[in-house]
């Protein structure tokens, strides 16, 4: 899947993912390919993402929104730190 993090300032991360965990408004939203078209706020915590070799990488993120599409995953948060 390809993972898209942007804030107003400035694209934090561009790159694929295996899998990806975010912090939803109301709970952990888990996306692996071939999820379901989603539209979801943003809570506030860690959004962690897995590549195909196992490496993961991590941002704490709050508020704003993810969409998942066709494969495509992106992230529109008010703040990012970490990467």
């Amino acid at each position: 899947m390809r993972l898209k993090v942007v804030t107003p300032e400035a694209v934090v991360f561009d790159g694929t993912a295996k899998s990806i965990v975010a912090p939803a408004w109301d709970g952990w939203v888990g996306i692996l390919p071939g999820h379901a078209p989603l539209l979801t706020l943003i809570g506030e915590g860690p959004l962690t993402a897995e590549s195909e070799s196992g490496d993961r990488s991590r941002h704490h993120i709050a508020g704003g929104v993810v969409k998942v599409e066709s494969n495509e995953v992106t992230v529109l948060a008010d703040r990012v730190e970490g990467g």
